[in-house]
């Protein structure tokens, strides 16, 4: 009997011992073959600026709608919308896309690369690959158009390019207004106007 407890005392002794140390063993060899991760590498997500987009102000995709002193109901859409770090009264757009519907049933869409409005003046800039469509036929291009938030105008102070009911035409500067009594778009091209007149084709 006495045997019998020296030997089970000595083996758990020595099972205390052995034990922990095969237990270290197999986590030693756990890390050992698992895959290495390269911490210096970079998160995905990480490409972002996040310092900077804390700091940069703005909204995006936003939609303004109203009403201009004539009744014409106009609406704006932008991809992104900022401030001007230069100048807090004026907003910056990108991608910008506008509709103006005409009392006299007229539809004008305004498409441009870049816009910039002054807030007291209520006037805006659009830049960039600047075209305008009417429901009356016309295609307009432009790389400049300033226009008025209050009424319903607009001015090309550079060259124009354009498709319409009477042909193409160039011209080295254009404005829109609606006039008269049905509030419909009005044209006038200046500054060399060239005409290359089409006429409409006639059915027998």
């Amino acid at each position: 009997m006495v045997l019998g407890e020296n030997f089970h005392s000595r083996f758990v002794a020595w099972a205390k011992i052995i034990l922990p140390i095969l237990a270290l063993g197999l986590l030693s060899t756990l890390f050992l073959l698992s895959r290495t991760v390269d911490v210096s590498g970079t998160i995905p997500y990480s490409t972002i600026d996040l310092e900077q987009r804390a700091q940069d102000q703005g909204a995006t995709n936003p939609r303004f709608a109203g009403v201009a002193t004539g009744g014409e109901e106009v609406s704006f859409i932008a991809d992104t919308v900022r401030p001007d770090p230069t100048n807090p009264e004026k907003m910056l757009a990108d991608q910008v896309r506008a509709q103006v519907n005409l009392l006299g049933g007229t539809v004008m869409n305004i498409e441009a690369a870049n816009g910039e409005s002054d807030q007291l003046a209520l006037t805006a800039q659009l830049t960039g690959d600047v075209r305008v469509l009417l429901t009356t036929g016309y295609d307009i291009r432009t790389e400049r158009l300033d226009a008025q938030f209050d009424t319903v105008y607009a001015e090309s102070p550079g060259p124009v390019t354009a498709t319409g009911p009477p042909g193409d035409l160039q011209a080295g500067r254009m404005v829109l207004t609606t006039g008269g009594e049905v509030g419909d778009a009005d044209l006038l091209f200046t500054d060399g106007v060239k005409l290359i007149y089409l006429p409409r084709e006639t059915k027998d």
